[in-house]
């Protein structure tokens, strides 16, 4: 490395990407626990069955998912998979937060652990999958990011048509699991290529997540 390069890494330089990540995870966190409050509230607000989507897993990703796109203009996929396990975690603790401190309590601490567990997977998971759909080299990038966030709320579908029996909720869940890539993918063929992947995603994840959680809630 010459001279000149070695003086323009100045102590300032080196120090300022560390610096926006940590500002990026903040906000993140940040807007986590506002969104984690969301839900709650969101739970007493919405009538019926419908209260389940509040804190489904489907749409609590969807919060990580968002941060990674929103981080992917500027920052790298490193940091949007830190800044998906902040909104997460953020959102668990605004979530269980105001439902200690704003409702009756949180109760036991096995499903605040469990979800905070789920948090520091999901959270890099789904950063990563939004930062490929805005700014994928490739089209397989965009498309595995797209067809895992569908993916979840066909699991959701699959889980309030076998479990809940729930079916007007079943038929949002699985409209948005086709409004994903119909709306955010690119082309034509990236839809048909992200609709056809997220059946098995889905599958995968009911598979992954949904059936063994029933056994912990029974």
């Amino acid at each position: 490395m010459s001279v000149s390069a070695e003086k323009t890494r100045t102590p300032a330089s080196l120090t300022e990407p560390r610096t926006a990540t940590v500002t990026a995870v903040a906000a993140a966190t940040a807007g986590g626990l506002l969104f984690g409050v969301l839900t709650n509230l969101a739970q007493g607000w919405l009538p019926g069955a419908w209260n389940q989507l509040a804190n489904s897993g489907s749409v609590w990703a969807a919060c990580a998912f968002a941060t990674g796109a929103l981080l992917a203009r500027r920052g790298t996929l490193s940091r949007a998979a830190v800044g998906g396990v902040g909104a997460e975690v953020g959102l668990v603790m605004g979530y269980y937060g105001y439902a200690e401190f704003g409702r009756d309590g949180m109760g036991a601490l096995l499903f605040p652990l469990l979800w905070l567990g789920m948090a520091c997977v999901a959270g890099p998971l789904f950063g990563v999958a939004g930062h490929w759909w805005r700014r994928g080299k490739d089209g397989r990038r965009r498309i595995a990011g797209l067809a895992a966030f569908a993916g979840l709320f066909g699991m959701e579908g699959l889980m309030y048509t076998w479990d809940l029996r729930y079916m007007p909720q079943a038929t949002v869940c699985f409209a948005v699991f086709a409004l994903v890539p119909l709306l955010l993918a690119r082309t034509h063929r990236e839809r048909a290529l992200t609709l056809a992947a997220a059946a098995p995603c889905a599958l995968l994840a009911y598979a992954i997540i949904e059936l063994p959680l029933r056994s912990v809630s029974a």
